[in-house]
């Protein structure tokens, strides 16, 4: 990582300015710009996210805005109403309310002096996502979006839900959310009111948890906010962008599909993370990749950019499995469109003895059948890593003996895959409500088995997340289960494994009870995007990564950041403990001291369906001289097979002295989940 400070364009920092909206909230901005930008005004680019610009993200934020700023761009982040520095109470996501603001935002930033007119949106993970619905919406101002880590669909690929299942990341998610509303702004930037702010996030926010699992099916609720809805509506040019450790990956090839706009593509072995930042790396000088874009479609200049082909991914080589990896070695390749003619769909059929058969060969059928333990999952690594803990899947050995496992013979040549495996399977159910989890691994000549992807449905969601219908127990259905879009070359001596299970705990809430599947072999197969390595990828490169200068910190206390599994034999419960303590830091410029310490917890107990529990603790703290704050929160979500249940506790302290505190119970019924 090369650190720049020789920018083109001498760099001024706003540390804040209100933005008064037409209803008198105000929203806190933090603006970097060329000097002379009022002089010469230039285009501005906007991230517009809730993570606080004033301390948690002052960091990372960095890294990125003033260099931009230093290449003649106008760099905006602004705090979304009711967090950080800004008016008002942050209620839930991507709701009416905030896009309503960031249109007036994008209107106010293209009329201010130091502006020419013309506003770009770049955002990852949340701003990703308002990136993409800001431009559904059509304001005048934006004129382009780089949307990284985000989705167009947010009940099919987001947090909440995958397949139909419910995602452990959402318990993790609101919980790490429940904690962030719970901060107040900065007295040094919002005067005397700090207080009065503070207490009306601590009594309005509300838990959003509550209000996501009364949203089961896709309803309207994930309709809005879900670009898919009508993809034609985007009018502006999209890059967008993920890693294949990342959660979002999914959408970008769909965008890639749909989007009738110019559009690029970028995938990479990062998890959720900016690229040039990217942990798998290798990191990739993605702040020079951003300006090819910005100076082509802000700036009116030629800068090869649209010459790249459309989508641009990392193939990721075999490696042996382990829950972390620095780098992972690979290359990069292209396709000028997507879908692509170049990738063709592999039939392996699921064989009687256990086998991934070719279509040719001789097949046994037989009826199989699975019903797998609650401990299948501890391995599975996190939906979303964010490689803070050792989060990816570990060997898939681990998994694989509750699991219905198929296994091809050894290749007798490499074989490469991109796009989305998808297995078709041919099975009937013990219960009305079921779900099947598949992964995809690689095999090597010692058995050890890396996960590649892997794809997760609820059973009774065969049809439709919108109108889901319950499984007549023993009646044989057909269903198609995709898989993540992946990228990766399997070597020859290696083998294809598919594994089925019945459950995917924690990653996946359990269903209700215990089911056992039954696989019809010979009726069942698994589909292979298999794409031949092309000589034209060898032309596909990247500059090193470069940022701005760093933030200086002090650390003034360690944290620790791991995965924990126990089983304690004793009483058969299976925990994993996840901690992700980033310990007590100083920032040196506002001299302002952050804490931020969270531990997940997800248990069960022997093979009881109704002994899963999940709990998110987080603690955050705030501190400059004798001012401290400090809150603690504790969610809670358990389930027995009609409802599920859900404790919260939140405590707020100043100078060591609770101020407030709240209480949360909710018993919510489960609907063919």
């Amino acid at each position: 990582m090369e650190v720049r400070d020789d920018y083109p364009h001498e760099v001024e920092a706003v540390e804040n300015v209100f933005i008064t909206l037409s209803d008198g909230c105000r929203l806190a901005a933090r603006i970097w710009m060329p000097t002379d930008a009022e002089r010469r005004p230039v285009p501005a680019i906007l991230e517009y996210i809730p993570y606080r610009k004033r301390d948690i993200k002052r960091t990372r934020d960095e890294l990125i805005h003033p260099y931009l700023a230093g290449h003649g761009y106008a760099c905006v982040r602004v705090d979304l109403r009711g967090s950080g520095d800004s008016d008002g109470v942050l209620l839930d996501e991507y709701l009416e309310q905030e896009l309503l603001d960031g249109e007036e935002v994008l209107r106010w930033i293209s009329t201010q002096p130091w502006c020419d007119g013309s506003v770009g949106m770049v955002g990852i993970s949340w701003g990703g996502f308002n990136g993409l619905q800001l431009a559904a919406r059509r304001p005048p101002e934006l004129k382009a979006v780089v949307s990284i880590c985000s989705t167009d669909d947010r009940y099919a690929d987001d947090v909440h839900y995958m397949g139909g299942c419910l995602l452990g990341d959402n318990l993790s998610w609101s919980g790490v959310m429940f904690g962030f509303n719970s901060l107040p702004p900065d007295p040094e930037v919002v005067g005397d009111r700090w207080r009065d702010m503070w207490l009306d996030r601590l009594a309005g926010s509300g838990l959003w948890l509550d209000t996501w699992l009364r949203h089961q099916h896709r309803d309207e609720f994930w309709q809005h906010g879900s670009v898919c809805e009508d993809h034609s509506a985007i009018q502006v040019p999209v890059m967008a962008v993920s890693g294949w450790a990342d959660g979002y990956t999914n959408a970008v090839f769909r965008m890639m599909e749909h989007l009738d706009v110019p559009r690029q593509a970028l995938v990479g072995p990062w998890s959720h993370k900016y690229p040039h930042l990217g942990i798998p790396g290798p990191a990739i000088g993605f702040l020079q990749e951003m300006l090819r874009w910005w100076d082509h479609w802000l700036k009116g200049e030629e800068t090869g950019i649209m010459d790249e082909p459309m989508l641009r991914v990392y193939m990721q080589d075999s490696v042996a499995p382990t829950t972390y990896y620095d780098q992972r070695p690979g290359r990069w390749v292209g396709e000028h469109s997507w879908p692509s003619p170049n990738v063709e769909t592999k039939r392996l059929i699921l064989g009687g003895r256990w086998r991934l058969a070719d279509p040719d060969d001789e097949v046994l059928e037989r009826e199989l059948t699975v019903q797998s333990p609650l401990t299948l999952g501890m391995f599975a690594g996190k939906w979303c890593s964010y490689s803070a803990t050792p989060d990816l899947p570990h060997d898939q050995r681990e998994e694989d003996g509750g699991a219905l496992v198929f296994e091809s013979p050894e290749l007798e040549e490499s074989m490469e895959i991109l796009g989305s495996p998808a297995v078709e399977l041919e099975l009937s159910s013990s219960r009305p409500v079921a779900q099947v989890a598949v992964r995809l691994s690689d095999t090597a000549p010692d058995d050890k088995a890396t996960r590649v992807t892997y794809g997760l449905l609820n059973l009774t969601h065969r049809d439709s997340h919108e109108h889901p219908e319950a499984l007549e127990p023993g009646k044989t259905y057909k269903v198609r289960v995709e898989m993540n879009d992946i990228a990766h070359s399997f070597p020859a001596g290696h083998r294809l494994r598919l594994a089925i299970s019945t459950s995917y705990w924690p990653l996946s809430w359990l269903p209700p009870q215990s089911t056992r599947l039954t696989i019809h072999t010979g009726e069942s197969q698994l589909l292979i995007p298999v794409r031949p390595p092309r000589e034209e990828d060898e032309k596909i490169s990247f500059l090193p990564p470069e940022t701005s200068p760093p933030l200086r910190r002090t650390a003034l206390e360690t944290g620790e950041h791991n995965w924990r599994v126990v089983r304690d034999l004793a009483t058969d419960r299976a925990t994993l403990e996840v901690i992700n303590d980033s310990g007590r830091d100083r920032i040196e410029d506002i001299d302002l001291v952050v804490e931020q310490r969270t531990r997940e917890t997800y248990s069960s107990i022997a093979n009881d369906f109704d002994s899963a529990r999940g709990e998110v603790y987080t603690v955050l703290g705030l501190e400059r001289g004798d001012w401290r704050v400090r809150t603690i929160t504790r969610t809670v979500l358990e389930s027995d097979a009609t409802h599920f249940k859900l404790t919260a506790e939140l405590d707020a302290y100043e100078d060591g002295r609770r101020v407030f505190s709240d209480n949360f119970y909710e018993e919510i019924p489960r609907n063919l989940l």
